[in-house]
């Protein structure tokens, strides 16, 4: 894993020390044993996390840059990415793990308690946490990795952002006709497109885009609706 991994982020912006390949690795082998108790992920090969997990979650720091002591928050953060792996090659950064799955968390615990990381986890729904004063609009960057369609992702993740900050969604090869279709949207929630990013994986991992919003507005005060509204009637 670790090899696959060096290869895949060499022309990256982020360079890692030795250390940090190997908590890596310890983070590769925790996902893989607990992924036999509960469904992480569907892709275990060694190759295939280090390019499709670990190197996409670091591919975020060749577009945005974050200053030290940024805040974060990974809204849907599954088994951590690209949350986990961004404290993990930017120890400063001070990161929120969102997910709506206790069990999700546990996972994400241990991971903390053996590599002696300092995160927040926060077991919540977004519509539920964005509406909490502690959290709403106080973050420096919102990232999601395809959790939702753009139009719906972008309710449930602008709100987390202070003016001037940024929301960035991971994407697959194809977002165009869902950032078209998002920018009523994010309009509506305070934030404008700034940059769209396009680029491919190492060694045929795929097409991404990086769909860069900065916040330029407060968000009203109704959004994020709740779940059924959002889903059911997108903005």
């Amino acid at each position: 894993m670790k090899n696959y991994l060096i290869s895949a982020i060499d022309n990256y912006k982020i360079k890692l020390s030795n250390e940090q390949i190997e908590q890596l690795q310890l983070y590769y082998e925790l996902l893989i044993e607990w992924n036999q108790k509960m469904n992480l992920t569907a892709i275990v090969d060694p190759k295939e996390v280090a390019i499709k997990h670990f190197a996409d979650s670091l591919s975020i720091f060749n577009y945005i840059d974050l200053p030290k002591n940024a805040k974060v928050i990974d809204v849907g953060t599954g088994a951590g990415f690209p949350g986990m792996v961004m404290k993990i090659a930017r120890p400063d950064l001070q990161i929120t793990l969102l997910d709506s799955l206790k069990k999700r968390l546990f996972f994400l615990e241990d991971v903390l308690n053996k590599l002696s990381f300092n995160v927040e986890l926060i077991h919540d729904r977004a519509e539920n946490a964005a509406q909490n004063i502690d959290l709403r609009e106080s973050f420096d960057l919102a990232v999601s990795r395809a959790v939702a369609r753009l139009n719906i992702l972008s309710e449930y993740c602008i709100p987390f952002v202070r003016i001037s900050g940024y929301f960035a969604a991971m994407k697959g090869p194809e977002a165009q006709p869902e950032i078209q279709a998002a920018k009523n949207a994010i309009q509506i929630l305070g934030g404008k497109i700034s940059k769209i990013n396009e680029f491919e994986l190492y060694e045929n991992g795929g097409g991404r885009t990086i769909v860069q919003v900065e916040k330029i507005s407060p968000t009203p005060e109704k959004y994020p609706r709740i779940s059924g509204k959002i889903k059911s009637n997108p903005l």
